[in-house]
């Protein structure tokens, strides 16, 4: 694709990716906590996982690799494919996700079956996949124009009683929701690249990406969360019937998820294409939405909390060492299949992650477990790896 795409256009996307249902839901979590540190929680986690999401979108855009080959230069040709799999496998089950959520918040507005929203959410995927992320154009200015006109709204029918104070009832931890907080950018991380490798202006781009993503998700966060504070609802659809939103937030539903749930089956195909070469990534796009579609009608889905901190025990320790070999150490592996320390690495930083989860530490999990994973990396590699600038 020779077309490279504008700051705006990357900010377009970013907007469209934070804006959805499964965002809102997230924050509803963060009411046991209170307004204050329900707040404070789901500000700082997003500046941590925004500052990652900025890192691993400067690789790809520096070095115009999608997201998977960017994991190559860490990993190698052939360890990288691991990773691939996962990212495949994650986005697949996003896929899912969303068409559930938005088919369980729309059947709510207007019941005309589960099976039907599934089927209608997924074939608007598939018209979006079709159009392509390059030709979207016109289509996803109107599109974000009318999102982000009706998430106004939205907040305003929220927060019409006044801002309440209150403590929550204490059923999640600082530490676990701060965690749930960094969880949501991280999970974009893998696929950050495929977009910013075409930017026009890859720094800038990657900036106004990663900041438009941050303020509007922080903001989809906290709509949750003040909804089921102030209106003690936590059902999407019931907030909407109450806003008195009606169509207005059937339209909300239908869109949000349609254009957040392009990206991740646009990024699956992308990734397969990182493993073979050959394969066209929009038919690979089209049977994740399929496969998604089918598992959202026939899958439960409504706790993704388990999902979210897996995704983080997967790839935070990979940014990590991403992190250290491109801006700390200077050294790169895609010319090896695989590098078998960067390997080992990997898995000491899943661990961490995994028992740091257990042990609910006041600043969560990605942190301490990343700076960890950081500071072996650049120990091992000082000792064993001779060195090739990136």
């Amino acid at each position: 694709m020779n077309k490279k795409t504008s700051i705006f256009e990357n900010s377009l996307i970013w907007f469209g990716a934070a804006v959805s249902i499964a965002e809102i839901l997230t924050g509803t979590y963060f009411a046991s906590l209170g307004f204050l540190n329900g707040m404070l929680a789901i500000v700082l986690g997003h500046i941590i996982g925004c500052i990652l999401l900025f890192l691993a979108g400067i690789i790809g855009a520096k070095t115009e690799k999608s997201a998977m080959d960017t994991v190559k230069l860490s990993f190698g040709g052939k360890g990288s494919i691991f990773f691939a799999i996962l990212n495949i496998m994650q986005l697949v089950g996003w896929t899912g996700i969303m068409i559930y959520d938005g088919a369980l918040a729309t059947q709510g507005i207007l019941a005309v079956g589960h099976i039907i929203w599934c089927l209608v959410i997924g074939g608007l995927i598939l018209v979006w996949i079709l159009i392509g992320v390059k030709n979207l154009g016109k289509v996803n200015i109107i599109a974000m124009s009318a999102l982000f006109i009706m998430t106004i709204i939205l907040s305003f029918i929220i927060f019409r009683g006044g801002i309440a104070f209150g403590s929550g009832d204490g059923s999640m931890s600082f530490g676990a929701a701060l965690e749930l907080s960094v969880a949501m950018p991280l999970s974009w991380l893998p696929l950050i690249s495929d977009y910013t490798k075409e930017a026009k202006e890859p720094v800038k781009a990657t900036a106004a990406s990663t900041v438009t993503y941050g303020l509007v998700s922080v903001w989809m966060y906290v709509i949750g969360m003040s909804a089921a504070l102030f209106t003690m609802e936590s059902d999407i659809a019931q907030i909407l019937l109450k806003a008195g939103l009606g169509i207005m937030g059937l339209f909300i539903v239908v869109l949000s998820t349609v254009t957040t749930t392009f990206l991740d089956v646009y990024s699956a195909g992308v990734s397969t294409e990182s493993i073979f070469a050959n394969i066209s990534s929009k038919w690979i796009a089209v049977a994740v939405t399929i496969i998604g579609t089918l598992g959202a009608i026939i899958l439960p889905m409504d706790d993704i909390t388990g999902f979210l901190y897996l995704i983080g025990s997967v790839f935070a320790p990979m940014i990590a060492i991403q992190i250290s070999d491109y801006f700390i150490l200077k050294i790169r592996h895609d010319e090896k299949c695989f590098s078998v320390i960067n390997v080992i690495i990997w898995i000491i930083g899943f661990i961490i992650y995994r028992v740091l989860i257990k042990l609910d530490t006041p600043i969560g999990s990605t942190v301490p477990s990343m700076i960890i994973t950081i500071c072996i990396s650049i120990i091992v590699n000082k000792i064993f790896i001779k060195r090739k600038a990136v």
